[in-house]
């Protein structure tokens, strides 16, 4: 089994067994100044959003900003934000630890213009959460 340490916010992060905890909605973006080959970029720029959910209930939501450079006397930078959410969290509490952990990393981007992915980022992850069936 795979293990992975997620960072929660405020407090020490968490690690959990991933078969344990499948990914039930997600979103992702990236972008690199390679033209179309991603391999040959100087610069990278990655951000994700991510929600768990173990079978009893409990949910993890996490995100993840990244920029790497190649460039001399540059530096990288990286950002997380998570949430954990106890036994019984409804959709509505995960859509908005969601949006909690995108506006973190938002307020913390170290590029204004890249700050604006998130709210793509958090209207995505959220849209890739189970539908509610209605009657």
């Amino acid at each position: 089994m795979s293990k992975r340490t997620i960072t929660i916010s405020n407090r020490q992060p968490v690690t959990i067994e991933e078969d344990n905890w499948p990914v039930i909605a997600s979103a992702s973006d990236e972008d690199h100044d390679g033209g179309q080959v991603r391999s040959q970029a100087n610069r990278v720029s990655k951000w994700s959003c991510t929600v768990r959910q173990h079978e009893d209930g409990r949910a993890i939501v996490y995100s993840v900003y990244s920029y790497t450079t190649n460039w001399q006397n540059a530096r990288g930078y990286s950002a997380k934000a998570g949430r954990l959410l106890p036994v019984g969290a409804s959709y509505e509490d995960i859509s908005r630890a969601i949006t909690n952990v995108c506006h973190e990393i938002a307020e913390r981007e170290h590029n204004g213009d890249d700050a604006l992915r998130w709210k793509a980022i958090e209207a995505d992850c959220i849209a890739d959460l189970p539908a509610e069936e209605l009657d």
